[in-house]
């Protein structure tokens, strides 16, 4: 029987949203307002502070927008240097070991000064994480961001209103659960925040393990299509 990678379940998508919303709180509240994981925020901060000539304040806008686009094309170079396993490894699964290990690095740069750093990297690790984890459970779905999955699930539920088709309403009810399950991860950011401060992106580690150990599972194939 075929065999599907489960870094396309939707507990995992549902895992990384949680580790998406802790990281785009975390860096708003402890790195200078800086929207780390998700760049529409940034793009539009940058624009503003460009025709204010606050030239400090578009650097520190600008810099976790190209980092954004250099994960990107890491994360391509890497998928066609690894093809689609590792060892006993899916391909996606060292990458959240390095996301992880890059957050921890995070956690332990004192805030302030380095502030742009930390939104650096963070930019990144968010850039890889979904530039891999595109799809769950057969929807296209952002993990990081969720303009996209507010759209799409709106567009499904309204199919489903019309045609009265279950698979609408299912795929409705995946993409807004993804997105409480961001909203409850913003929530979770600003409440580790509140008490462990920098430290608080370890939380975010937490949740991306959990995906990594939950990927060693392998189920039945239950549709056609190949998972990558």
């Amino acid at each position: 029987m075929r065999k599907y990678q489960t870094s396309e379940s939707l507990p995992v998508g549902l895992l990384l949203a949680l580790a998406g919303g802790i990281l785009d709180s975390y860096s708003y509240l402890n790195r200078g307002q800086v929207f780390a994981t998700a760049e529409t925020g940034n793009l539009v901060l940058l624009g503003i502070n460009l025709s204010q000539g606050n030239w400090q304040q578009v650097l520190h806008y600008l810099l976790p927008i190209l980092a954004f686009a250099a994960g990107v094309l890491a994360t391509e170079l890497l998928r066609r240097q690894m093809g689609p396993n590792a060892g006993h490894l899916h391909w996606r699964q060292p990458i959240l070991l390095v996301e992880c290990g890059v957050l921890v690095l995070v956690s332990f740069l004192p805030q302030g000064g380095l502030d742009p750093v930390a939104n650096m990297l963070i930019s990144f690790t968010s850039a890889v994480q979904i530039e891999s984890f595109r799809k769950f459970h057969g929807c296209a779905c952002a993990t990081t961001m969720c303009t996209g999955n507010l759209r799409s699930g709106t567009e499904r539920l309204y199919l489903w209103g019309k045609t009265g088709e279950r698979d609408h309403g299912h795929r409705a009810a995946q993409y807004y659960g993804i997105i409480v399950f961001f909203i409850v991860g913003a929530a979770l950011g600003a409440w580790c925040s509140g008490r462990w401060g920098q430290r608080a992106v370890l939380g975010a580690c937490v949740l991306l393990l959990a995906a990594f150990l939950l990927m060693f599972q392998r189920k039945p194939l239950a549709r056609t299509g190949k998972g990558v």
